[in-house]
């Protein structure tokens, strides 16, 4: 992996948020193309961000990973300055926070279900605990031997996180606690890690190329998935927890089936069209869409993609960034807005057309 994850300096300050703003514009992104880019056509929008397209600027350095609260009102991004910004979605999308305290870049995060708190992963192998509204530092989890690349949420029962790092090893922590619950060790450096049902089942990949199922109740690896052919930069598990995507340099994003009673052959579907670089190496993220019909992906070719689930059509190919796409992902609250992360610095906020 690229030493440039541990990164640079940056600087700022908390100030209070405000309301969301209601306004509507006959305007929307339809169809694109990366030679013309996005269109926009006069029809009704649907959505209550201020723009069809925003562009989140603040970062000065290559933002990794971003965002949305369960609510979809707040929109949080990490960045090689070692800095997270706090922004509304809302309004004028202004930036109301800065949070720093880590020596390294910031390479993942996830909200809080209350949102009052943002979870970061860092390049200074340690995981914060931050205050929404304060920015103050709440807990820092010490443990991880490197690199932490990865950090996720269980969505269900009492709020644990998941890590994993280039040491090989799968943290779970309770963010009340500032030691660890538990360590599960392997024997390559860790790039993603899910949680899946009531955070009984556990899911990580990394440089090995296959994705391992853990039961933590066993601490042991139950099954794997094979099929990729290349590092495992990205895992997501959909709202009804029934299937699994997965991103690799491998240049494909897959589909799983992850319930209890699925065939042995779990691959669904394999979706084309998103690049990875084989000089930046960074760890390009896809997810489901809220209602899991579409997923979106980052891409090394400056776009970001987004496809039917079932039929596999690519539906947008969205050009604007200047630089590499590591992350994407669709709003809770809005299925048509959309947020992208990249290495050109800035994040872009987006609503697409339905249909």
């Amino acid at each position: 992996m690229s030493d440039k994850r541990k990164a640079g300096p940056g600087a700022g300050s908390v100030v209070a948020k405000r309301p969301r703003s209601t306004n509507q514009q006959s305007v929307a992104i339809v169809n694109t193309s990366p030679s013309a880019g996005p269109i926009l056509q006069t029809v009704q929008r649907t959505s209550n961000i201020q723009a069809p397209i925003i562009q989140l600027s603040g970062h000065t350095g290559e933002v990794y990973a971003c965002r949305f609260d369960d609510s979809g009102e707040i929109i949080a991004s990490g960045s090689q300055d070692r800095t997270i910004l706090l922004w509304n979605t809302y309004g004028a999308n202004e930036n109301f926070g800065v949070i720093k305290g880590h020596k390294g870049a910031i390479l993942d995060l996830a909200f809080s279900r209350d949102s009052r708190q943002v979870y970061s992963a860092s390049s200074d192998a340690t995981l914060g605990v931050w205050d929404v509204n304060s920015g103050v530092r709440i807990r820092k989890h010490v443990g991880h031997e490197d690199i932490v690349n990865c950090i996720d949420r269980v969505r269900r029962g009492p709020e644990l996180l998941l890590s994993g790092s280039d040491d090989g090893s799968i943290g779970l922590w309770d963010p009340r606690m500032k030691e660890s619950v538990d360590y599960m060790e392997t024997d390559f450096p860790i790039l993603s890690v899910a949680f899946g049902e009531a955070g009984n089942q556990v899911f990580s990949a990394g440089i090995d190329h296959e994705i391992k199922v853990w039961d933590l109740r066993q601490k042991d690896v139950v099954y794997a998935l094979s099929g990729h052919a290349d590092a495992v930069t990205s895992l997501n598990v959909s709202e009804d927890m029934q299937f699994l995507v997965s991103h690799s340099m491998d240049q494909s994003v897959r589909t799983w089936d992850i319930r209890a009673f699925a065939p042995e052959s779990r691959q669904l579907n394999v979706y084309s069209g998103a690049t990875s670089s084989e000089i930046e190496k960074n760890l390009l993220r896809a997810s489901f869409s809220p209602d899991g019909s579409k997923i979106i992906a980052g891409s090394a070719d400056r776009t970001v993609m987004i496809w039917d689930t079932q039929s596999k059509k690519i539906l947008y190919k969205l050009p604007g960034h200047t630089g590499a796409v590591n992350d994407a992902r669709f709003s809770p609250y809005e299925s048509n807005v959309i947020l992208s992360a990249s290495t050109d610095k800035t994040l872009m906020l987006g609503e697409i057309g339905k249909g």
